[in-house]
This record gives structure tokens, C-alpha cells and sequence, in this order.
């Protein structure tokens, strides 16, 4: 398989160097143009386990692996840091169904793919017979950080640096961070927002391209985020898993199209689910919700994508984003592979801030997709009434997704199932979900963590209740354009 920089067909890779380099030398990410070769019949998925099941699925996007590599790769990733061989459960609620993808060691979705990760690299690395050390740098909204640092701690060659925003976290989700243990970590927070932090990110990228420093010190950077296709090719997986549990269930008949409802930000959990309706998977829609900052919803409805707006802090935290990295994917593939139109697009993005993408895009996009917003007012009402109705607790994100999908059965109901991914567990955003169940007005995360488990006796993940024992290591705070020497110091230990 070969995998092509968005930017220009002069960057190729296979998926190996994909996944070690994590962004193409011109700042594109690697895509595939093509998915006949990656095609899954979902027919043949009913008999397999869940990691059977991300074994098949990662294995056809990322090829350059054998069967064996991967299956034993995917059991040291997942072996006994679930909650539960299904990794990934469907729970039904109401008429709907959420896939619970928060069952992994930091109760967030992101630990299906960076549990994955770390061990992809690895194999890539000694595949393609590099000796370098592997630097990973990450920028985060707040998931992303603590789900890398726990699958890269301690992993033999290998250091990783995350970035997240000053202020622009959760308590707990901060204090995952800042308490990370492991001798090749480091966690920094930065003066800004998320779209700084990870714009940073990417300008290092570009400064070590041009300037060659990491490989100087003995090194070779690379990322965790979902620029990575590394750690966008595990989330297809759940995807399948999902549908194959409707179908075992009675739910739908194989071959049923269903929707799926994905609250985000950065445009990766989404991604994925393209990428699975692009291998074979019915899918009917993809509904894309976002929070106030609804930069995406706006562009899926216009065509116009305009991050010159007003940015939000809310409380769904892990979606304050503006400009959303893996759409540029989607421009790629939407477009057939047109290296000049996505050029031209990004380039536009970065100097104006703002770009027009052509209707016919628009539409092939508007075939697949559909979007909507819910600001924190309409998230905490779903909080409270799916608990008062169903006994169902929600996080903040997984609440705005469930506003919109209620939106999208009124506005334009086709009839299949639903499918609401909820990204993570509520006591991630214990305040929030506390106060959207009940008038109670803790003081700490830590506080509403007790009172909500008091409340509804919904069991608190095991690792969450360890972190207010725990003592931060990491205090550094920086501007965004300090990023730069913050790495090449760390690069240089």
C-alpha cells in the first residue's frame, strides 16, 4: 500500500515509513488514494474476537506488517488494560446505541489506538532498520496527552513530549498528565488554546525538516496525534467491531446501513468511520457533531471553512478546536488525490485563514455526512435526561453527539439505526456531568468524582481514583513560539 502526501505526489511512503514519520516532509499527511486493496467483508468478522477483529481490519490498511506481526502486536497492546476482552461495548439506550470506546487504562477513547501505537513504531523501526531514537511530539485537547504518555512510558527507544493548553482542560484530565510516570516523558502546558498548541507542533515538524537538529542529536521525530496514520487505523477497527455486535445481537440484518454519531473536533474519530464506509462497511451517514465551536458543522453545511471566529471554552473540552487537522485527509480523498487543490486549500487555511472548497467536493461530502452543533446548555440537558429517562450516565462529548443525533432523527431520519460514539468515561468531566444531574457545586473534580459516584452508584474507573494520590512531576508552561527550543532540549538529553 502506498500512501501519498495530501500536498504533493513528490512524498510517497509505505505504511511503515507512514507510521514512523507521522507527517509527510511538506507538513501533507499520509493518505491512501485508493481502497480497493483495503476492503473488509464484514461477513467474515461475526466469528472473530475484538482483537481479532483489529487485527484484520489495521492489517489491510497497514500492510507492510504480516498477519502474524500484527496479531501479536495487537495482543501486547491490549492484553489486560481493558475492562473488558470486548474492548469497545455497545450499549443500548432507548432506541439508540452507544459504543463505549472508554473502557482502556485513561477512560478515554483514544486508548484503542495509542495503546497500538507505541508497538506499530517499534515494529516499523525495526522493520526499516532505524537505530535513531524516536521522539514522539503531541499536541492535546486533552485526551490524546495522558493516552500517549501511557502507551509510550518506558518503551525502549523511544521519548515523547505533549503539549496541551493552559486552562484548556479538565482537572482530571490534567492531572493524568502531570503526574505521568516514566524516565522518557515529558508534559508541558502552553499559553493558548488547542489550535496554538498543535499549530506549534506542526511548525517543529517543519523547523527539523529544514534544519535536520533532531537527527544531529541522534534522533527522528514523529507523532501520536491522529496525523499519524498509525493511530488513525486502529479507530477504523472499532467501527466494524460495532456493527458485527448489532448484527450478532438481532439488531439489524447484515448489510443494513447504520448511522453513526461522532462527537468531534480534530475531524479524526470521524475519519475513520469514512475510512470504514470506504473499505466496505454499510454506512449510511456519518453524523459529525460538534460543540459552539462549530467550525466543522459550519463547513460540512456551506462549504466555507472559516477558522476566523470567535474560539469557545467548554465543557467538552477535547472538541475546542479550530482548525480540525484530519480534514485535510477527507479534501484528499474527496477530491480523488488532487495534490494541488488540497495545496492550494491548506495554504489558504494558513495565510487567510479561511478557504472555499469546490461544490462538487461539497457534495460527494454531503452524500456521507451530515452535521450539527450543541453548545454546553443543550449537552447538559441530554446529560440529565437520559439519566432521569434511561438510567444511562454520559460524559460532556458524548452528550453534545447524542443533542445532535436527536437533531438529525427530527431534521432528516432515514429510517436505520443510530450509533453514538461516546469518547469518554464522565468522571473525566465529573463537574460538569454533576451539575447536569443535580444542583450540587463541588469544589474540586475530585469532589464531584465522590458525590457523582454517590449519586448514581456508576462505578468510578480504577485508575481515575489513584490520581489524587498522586504527586504532579511536570509544572512547565510556555509560549507557543517556545515550543521549538522546549523539544530540541528535551531532544538533546
Amino acid at each position: 500500500m502506498i500512501f501519498y502526501s495530501s500536498r504533493s505526489e513528490k512524498y510517497t511512503a509505505d505504511s511503515a515509513q507512514a507510521v514512523l514519520k507521522g507527517i509527510a516532509p511538506d507538513g501533507g499527511l499520509y493518505t491512501p488514494v485508493r481502497f480497493d486493496q483495503m476492503r473488509v467483508n464484514v461477513a467474515d468478522l461475526l466469528s472473530k474476537s475484538a482483537r481479532e477483529i483489529s487485527a484484520e481490519v489495521i492489517g489491510r490498511i497497514l500492510n507492510d506488517f504480516t498477519g502474524e506481526e500484527m496479531r501479536e502486536l495487537i495482543d501486547a497492546a491490549y492484553d489486560g488494560k481493558f475492562e473488558t476482552e470486548d474492548l469497545t461495548p455497545v450499549e443500548k439506550v432507548g432506541d439508540d446505541f452507544v459504543l463505549e470506546l472508554f473502557r482502556g487504562p485513561t477512560s478515554a477513547f483514544k486508548d484503542v489506538a495509542l495503546s497500538v501505537l507505541p508497538r506499530l513504531i517499534l515494529a516499523a523501526r525495526r522493520k526499516l532498520g532505524v537505530e535513531e531514537e524516536i521522539v514522539i511530539l503531541t499536541a492535546t485537547s486533552g485526551d490524546t496527552g495522558k493516552a500517549a504518555l501511557e502507551g509510550f512510558h518506558d518503551v525502549p527507544g523511544t521519548r515523547i513530549v505533549v503539549f496541551y493548553p493552559d486552562g484548556g482542560v479538565s482537572d482530571v484530565q490534567k492531572a493524568q498528565m502531570v503526574t505521568q510516570t516514566g524516565d522518557n516523558v515529558g508534559v508541558c502546558a502552553v499559553r493558548g488554546n488547542f489550535d496554538d498548541a498543535q499549530t506549534g507542533v506542526k511548525n517543529i515538524f517543519a523547523d527539523d525538516e529544514l534544519n535536520h537538529w533532531a537527527q544531529a542529536s541522534g534522533a527522528r521525530l514523529s507523532s501520536a496525534n491522529s496525523i499519524n496514520i498509525g493511530r488513525l487505523a486502529p479507530q477504523v477497527a472499532y467501527y466494524y467491531k460495532a456493527y458485527c455486535d448489532l448484527v450478532l445481537r438481532g439488531e439489524i440484518r447484515l448489510g443494513d446501513p447504520v448511522n453513526f454519531v461522532v462527537p468531534t473536533g480534530n475531524f479524526g474519530d470521524i475519519l475513520a468511520g469514512e475510512f470504514a464506509r470506504r473499505m466496505g462497511l454499510p454506512v449510511a451517514k456519518l453524523v459529525c457533531a460538534s460543540n459552539a465551536n462549530n467550525v466543522l458543522t459550519d463547513f460540512i453545511r456551506t462549504g466555507v471553512y472559516d477558522r476566523r471566529r470567535t474560539f469557545y471554552r467548554t465543557a467538552s473540552p477535547s472538541m475546542d478546536i479550530l482548525v480540525s487537522s484530519n480534514l485535510e485527509r477527507y479534501l484528499f480523498m474527496a477530491s480523488n488525490g488532487d495534490f494541488d487543490l488540497v495545496a492550494d486549500l491548506m495554504a489558504k487555511l494558513r495565510d487567510e485563514g479561511v478557504y472555499t472548497a469546490p461544490e462538487s467536493l461539497m457534495k460527494v461530502m454531503r452524500e456521507n455526512f451530515w452535521a450539527g452543533c450543541a453548545d454546553d446548555d443543550r449537552a447538559r440537558r441530554a446529560i440529565g435526561k437520559v439519566w432521569q429517562d434511561y438510567g444511562y450516565l454520559m460524559d460532556t462529548h458524548t452528550a453534545v453527539a447524542w443533542s445532535v443525533m436527536e437533531d438529525f432523527k427530527a431534521q432528516e431520519d432515514n429510517g436505520w439505526v443510530n450509533v453514538v460514539l461516546s469518547t469518554a468515561s464522565p468522571y473525566k468531566f465529573s463537574r460538569d456531568v454533576l451539575s447536569a444531574i443535580s444542583d450540587a457545586e463541588p469544589q474540586s473534580g475530585f469532589g464531584a468524582m465522590d458525590m457523582l459516584n454517590a449519586l448514581t452508584n456508576v462505578p468510578v474507573p480504577e485508575p481515575l481514583t489513584r490520581l489524587r494520590d498522586l504527586t504532579p512531576r511536570f509544572n512547565d508552561c510556555v509560549d507557543q513560539p517556545d515550543m521549538l527550543g522546549y523539544v530540541k532540549r528535551a531532544v538533546a538529553k
